[in-house]
């Protein structure tokens, strides 16, 4: 065998699996079903919102906006302990949502997708857009706008997010 071509081929794969190890442990891994509330923020930090769900149930939210592209629903019993957890900034989740939008209360809003990573006044009525980047190879955001006077949903539905493909020189000549 020619150890010539062999040592950069091990290079390579070292390489690899140190990039794979690497971005696998920037990924969250979800809590399971049985955890206890004081093991999920001890492992992941304190919540960006908590939410009071039926029953005296809880939810926490872990979100990485404005820039991040998840945010990390965690749902925990009366008890404490969890009974599930999502990443719910998707498209699966964000067509079910945009189903039921019109007409939802500003809190189940925000108990269903989190804390949008912009808010944005529009029109002379009391209205506002919030955006959620997702991930995507496009330049979108998912949108919600809602009546603040009325405490209520209007829409939902996509837009482009310009702040991520902002034109080079090379496109202005």
């Amino acid at each position: 065998m020619n150890k010539g071509r062999l040592l950069p081929r091990i290079v390579r794969a070292a390489a690899l699996a140190a990039v794979a190890a690497w971005a696998a442990g920037c990924a969250p891994v979800p809590p399971a079903a049985g955890d206890a509330r004081d093991a999920v923020v001890g492992r992941w930090g304190a919540p960006t919102a908590r939410y009071t769900m039926p029953g005296g149930a809880e939810r926490l939210e872990y979100a990485t906006g404005p820039f991040g592209r998840t945010t990390w629903m965690i749902d925990l019993d009366s008890a404490g302990r969890v009974t599930g957890a999502r990443q719910v900034l998707n498209e699966a989740h964000f067509h079910e949502f945009q189903q039921r939008a019109p007409g939802m209360s500003i809190d189940e809003v925000l108990r269903t997708l989190g804390t949008p990573g912009e808010r944005k006044r529009v029109g002379w009525r009391s209205d506002e857009v919030w955006s959620w980047r997702y991930p995507t190879n496009d330049c979108l955001w998912f949108q919600v706008t809602v009546d603040l006077a009325a405490g209520r949903a209007r829409d939902a539905g996509y837009g482009i997010d310009w702040s991520c493909d902002k034109p080079t020189e090379a496109d202005r000549s």
